[in-house]
C-alpha cells in the first residue's frame, strides 16, 4: 500500500491521528468531550482487496472544511482482475458500541449506513445528541453493501467494525478503480441531509411510506443538485421505465394498485444512479388474520402428556416443525407471550371460533405453567420454573390479561392483571425499565371496574417507579444490554403514561428528553428495512436459529419506538410524530409473510465475522409484538 499525507493533522475543525498508515483517531478540535469517532479492532482505512491489486491512499483537508480520502485500486498484474461483492472493502470503524450510558452519551455514536451504489453515505450521530456529529458521503465510485466484524467477547454490546464493500469491478492490467469520500461535521439529521444536497453527485429519494398496504398509493419525491436540473433523467421500477412528473425541480413518482411484494425504484441522472426499496403488504387485517391462523395451526403444541400442552412455540420455517428448548429465549414463555397478546387483540374486533378455542387453551397453559393466580408470580418457563426470574415477563403477561379483559369482558382477567403488576413491583420492578407497560390504560380499566384498592396500590408503586426513572435521567441503568433503544423507549413511554395520569407538564418535559435520545437510534435511509428502524444488533443471536450476531434491520422491538411516538403524538397532536409513529410501526412488518409465517429478525450485513448474512432468520419466534403494535394502532 502507498499512502499520502499520513502525518497527524490538527487543522480546521478536524483533528486526525495516524498509527502507521491508518487512522487511529478522528475528533473535532472544539469538542468539549474530545470524542474519538474511530474505535475498533482494526484501524480506519484498513483495506481488503484481491491478490494483485495495489492500493494507494491519499488524504487531505479541503477548503470546505471536510476531510477527503481517496482510495485507488490498481491491477498490477499481467492478467485481468474481476472482483466479486465482498472482495474489496475498506474499514470505517465508527465508534458504535455500548458502554455505560454516561459514556455513550458523549463518546459513542450511532452509525446509520447506506450503501446505495453511487449514492452512499454514513450518518454518524453522537448517542446523546449533542453536536458536532460526523458524516461521510461517497463522491466517487460505488458501495454495494457492508459487513461487520464483532468482538464476540463483548456479546451484545459491540456492534463491530464496519467494512464498506466496493461494488464489483473489472480491471485490465494497469487499470485503476477509484473510491473517494469526504467526512464532514454536521448538527443532526436535518443538517446532515441538507449538506448531502450540496454535493452534485447526491440524489435524495424520499417516499411518503416505504412500507405500504395494497390499497395505498406510492408517493416518491426525488431531489437533486441544481447542476443536474437540465440533465436527462431515467426512472425505473425493477428495471422497467415508469412515468414520472416534474414540479419545481422535484421529480415525482405516483403509482397505485401494485401487488404485494418488494419494489426497487432506480433513478439515473447524468450517469449517477440512486435507488429506493418499497414494500407492499396485504391490508393489515389480512396480514394479522393470516398470522393468527398460522400460530393456531402451526405453533400451538398439543400433547396431554407434556407440560407444554397448549403452548405457543417457535416454528422453524426451514424444517417445518415446532421447536422448544428450556434455553431461555427458546422456551415456552417470555417474549413468546406476544403470540397470545396478538390473538387476543385480533379477537376484540373479529370473530374466529378456531382462534378463540386456541387462545382459551393457551390461557389454561399460562395459568398452569407460567402464572401463580394467588401471588401474581410470573414464571420463566414450564413447570413454574424461575431459574431466571425476569421482570420483563411481568409486564407482558399483564398486557395479555388486559387484552383478554378487553376482548371477553371478564373481570377475572382484570384482577389477574392487577396481581401481576403488584407482584412485579414487590419483586423490585420500580428499579426496572419494562418494555410495554400501558399504565394509563390499565389503571383506567381498574378505576372503571371500581377495583379502587388495586388501582391505588399500583399507582402508588408507579409513582415510586417514575421517581426512580427521573433520578437516573439519561444516565440509564444497564439491563441485558449496557445501553440500547429498548432501555430509552420505556423511560420515555412510562413518563408519558404518568403525564396522562396526572396532567403534570413536568413529566412531559422529562419524557421529551428521552424521546430526543430515542430518535437517534433511527435512520432515514431510503429502504423499507431501514427507514425509521432502530439500530439493534444482537437479537438474531439470542432468538434466531442462525445464532448470528449483527445488525437486525428490522427487529420487531424497533416498533416500540413507534409506540412511543404514537403516545407522544396523541398527547401533543403533533403531526410529525404521527408520521414518525406510522413509519416506525410499519418498518417491522416485512418480518411477516402473506401465508402467516414470520421471522424473528433480518440479519442485514453482507457478512458477520465472515459468516454470510443478508437473510431473514428461519424461526418464527417472538416477533408478534411488532404486528400487535401495528394492528392495535389501526384498530
Amino acid at each position: 500500500m502507498k499512502i499520502g499525507k499520513s502525518d497527524n493533522i490538527k487543522d480546521s475543525s478536524f483533528s486526525i491521528e495516524y498509527k502507521e498508515k491508518y487512522i487511529s483517531s478522528i475528533s473535532h478540535i472544539n469538542d468539549p468531550y474530545k470524542m474519538n469517532w474511530v474505535e475498533g479492532t482494526q484501524l480506519w482505512g484498513t483495506i481488503k482487496a484481491p491478490e494483485g491489486i495495489e492500493t494507494t491512499v491519499i488524504r487531505n483537508l479541503t477548503e470546505h472544511n471536510t476531510f477527503k480520502e481517496v482510495y485507488k485500486f490498481t491491477n498490477n498484474t499481467e492478467f485481468d482482475i474481476f472482483s466479486k461483492l465482498g472482495d474489496t472493502s475498506i474499514y470505517t470503524t465508527f465508534n458504535d458500541d455500548y458502554d455505560a450510558a454516561d459514556i455513550c452519551m458523549v463518546n459513542k455514536c450511532h452509525a446509520h449506513i447506506w450503501c446505495g451504489g453511487e449514492v452512499s453515505y454514513v450518518m454518524g450521530l453522537r448517542m446523546g445528541g449533542e453536536a458536532p456529529h460526523l458524516g461521510l458521503i461517497l463522491t466517487r465510485g460505488s458501495l454495494n453493501s457492508y459487513s461487520v466484524e464483532r468482538d464476540l467477547s463483548l456479546m451484545s454490546n459491540d456492534r463491530g467494525d464496519f467494512l464498506l464493500h466496493i461494488a464489483p469491478f473489472q480491471l485490465a492490467p494497469g487499470e485503476s478503480y477509484m473510491i473517494e469520500w469526504e467526512l464532514f461535521w454536521h448538527k443532526g439529521k436535518e443538517d446532515f441531509y441538507n449538506i448531502l444536497l450540496t454535493y452534485p453527485n447526491y440524489v435524495h429519494i424520499q417516499a411518503e411510506n416505504y412500507t405500504l398496504f395494497e390499497n395505498e398509493a406510492i408517493h416518491i419525491d426525488i431531489i437533486h443538485h441544481e447542476n443536474l436540473i437540465n440533465h436527462e433523467v431515467e426512472i425505473s421500477r425493477d428495471g422497467k421505465p415508469i412515468v414520472f412528473n416534474k414540479e419545481k425541480n422535484i421529480l415525482k413518482i405516483r403509482e397505485e394498485d401494485l401487488s404485494p411484494g418488494e419494489y426497487c425504484y432506480s433513478v439515473k441522472i447524468s450517469g449517477i444512479m440512486a435507488e429506493a426499496k418499497i414494500f407492499v403488504l396485504p391490508e393489515i387485517k389480512k396480514v394479522t388474520k393470516s398470522r393468527c391462523e398460522f400460530i393456531v395451526n402451526m405453533q400451538q403444541y398439543h400433547n396431554i402428556n407434556s407440560h407444554l400442552d397448549g403452548a405457543y412455540l417457535i416454528y422453524d420455517n426451514e424444517d417445518h416443525q415446532m421447536f422448544y428448548s428450556h434455553y431461555h429465549d427458546h422456551n415456552g414463555g417470555r417474549e413468546r407471550v406476544g403470540m397470545g397478546v396478538l390473538l387476543a387483540r385480533f379477537l376484540r374486533n373479529n370473530e374466529n371460533e378456531q382462534v378463540e378455542e386456541s387462545l382459551k387453551k393457551y390461557i389454561s397453559y399460562i395459568r398452569r405453567e407460567l402464572y401463580d393466580e394467588k401471588t401474581g408470580m410470573v414464571y420463566n418457563d414450564i413447570k413454574r420454573n424461575n431459574d431466571i426470574h425476569r421482570l420483563y415477563n411481568y409486564s407482558w403477561l399483564a398486557v395479555l390479561f388486559k387484552e383478554l379483559y378487553l376482548t371477553w369482558k371478564s373481570e377475572t382477567y382484570l384482577k389477574d392483571m392487577a396481581k401481576v403488576l403488584l407482584s412485579y413491583y414487590k419483586h423490585g420492578g420500580a428499579n426496572f425499565y419494562p418494555i410495554e407497560m400501558p399504565m394509563f390504560e390499565m389503571l383506567t380499566l381498574l378505576e372503571e371496574a371500581k377495583l379502587d384498592t388495586e388501582r391505588n396500590n399500583i399507582f402508588g408503586y408507579f409513582k415510586e417507579h417514575i421517581n426512580i426513572i427521573n433520578q437516573y435521567g439519561i444516565s440509564y441503568p444497564k439491563s441485558e444490554v449496557n445501553f440500547e433503544q429498548s432501555i430509552v423507549a420505556p423511560a420515555a413511554n412510562l413518563l408519558l403514561e404518568m403525564y396522562k395520569l396526572t396532567d403534570d407538564n413536568k413529566f412531559l418535559i422529562e419524557a421529551n428528553k428521552h424521546v430526543k435520545i430515542l430518535e437517534l437510534f433511527n435512520g432515514l435511509q431510503p429502504d423499507y428495512h431501514l427507514y425509521e428502524t432502530a439500530i439493534r444488533h444482537w437479537d438474531g443471536y439470542w432468538f434466531g436459529k442462525s445464532k448470528l450476531y449483527g445488525d437486525t434491520f428490522p427487529h420487531y422491538w424497533s416498533a416500540y419506538t413507534g409506540r412511543v411516538y404514537q403516545n407522544l403524538a396523541e398527547i401533543t397532536n403533533d403531526p410529525e410524530y404521527y408520521k414518525k409513529a406510522e413509519a416506525s410501526l410499519r418498518s417491522v412488518l416485512n418480518l411477516f409473510s402473506s401465508d402467516g409465517s414470520a421471522s424473528c429478525a433480518k440479519i442485514t450485513p453482507y457478512t458477520v465475522n465472515g459468516i454470510t448474512g443478508g437473510f431473514y432468520d428461519p424461526w418464527s419466534n417472538d416477533q408478534d409484538w411488532g404486528l400487535y403494535f401495528m394492528f392495535d394502532y389501526h384498530n
